[in-house]
């Protein structure tokens, strides 16, 4: 669905970190080291867009949604959980542990997005907002296609009733009985709906499990279970090529 787009949703392999967290470790906050992340997202860089920027957000698990034109760098990364762009030869992405990465584009208008949608987001719209942040760079909602990769499926998902309480009428669907008043949530499949809703062309959730497939994906709830004192984070990255 993406396929002329420049973009990945990338796995642990590939990558220099070592430790807890080996493999191609994407984040600021997992206690790896610095030059290894460096090596890491250049690694990505060279795969998906050789020679582009790369413009990522501090993510904060909310609705906000920013347009970007240039990196971001430390504390120049704004506080939002999506980022679109329209300027080629620029990657924008996010980094996930468990939470729904969606990479989104409009490739008639040129504009892409890459959404962090953990359900805290998905609830408040950050998906929507990110949908409203591409068309004001001229996107058009009918024309956009979303692919939703790497994230924690329904059955490792647990969750307390409280949270059910946070959604709206008809979204009982997306939560499964668990043991005792234990439910379990499809973050995936909640996300596709609200795509599906707010109207854009296609959908395409990959179905891809961090929390079992500990091989190729970090997760945060693998790692609390374990007691783990750090985890990693993969990265979702899609861009425009630059124009000749």
């Amino acid at each position: 669905m993406l396929n002329d787009v420049p973009h990945g949703f990338l796995t642990r392999a590939g990558g220099v970190s070592a430790g807890p967290v080996a493999g191609l470790q994407f984040g600021t906050g997992a206690g790896d080291e610095p030059a290894a992340v460096e090596e890491n997202r250049r690694r990505a860089i060279a795969a998906i867009l050789p020679g582009a920027d790369l413009a990522m957000p501090y993510q904060v698990h909310s609705a906000d949604a920013v347009v970007v034109s240039a990196a971001t760098k430390g504390d120049a990364r704004p506080r939002a959980d999506a980022l679109a762009t329209a300027t080629p030869g620029l990657l924008v992405g996010v980094v996930t542990a468990d939470c729904g990465p969606v990479l989104m584009a409009d490739t008639g208008a040129g504009v892409v997005a890459a959404a962090h949608a953990g359900w805290r987001g998905a609830v408040g719209g950050i998906l929507e907002a990110t949908l409203e942040a591409m068309e004001s760079l001229g996107a058009r909602r009918g024309h956009i296609v979303a692919a939703i990769g790497p994230a924690i499926a329904q059955a490792n998902y647990e969750v307390g009733p409280e949270m059910r309480d946070e959604f709206g009428a008809g979204d009982d669907r997306f939560f499964a009985p668990g043991n005792g008043d234990r439910l379990h949530f499809d973050l995936e499949g909640y996300a596709a709906a609200r795509l599906e809703r707010a109207g854009i062309g296609a959908i395409e959730p990959l179905g891809l499990d961090t929390y079992s497939d500990e091989s190729r994906f970090y997760s945060y709830r693998r790692a609390t279970h374990r007691g783990e004192a750090s985890y990693g984070r993969q990265a979702a990255l899609i861009g425009l090529r630059a124009t000749a």
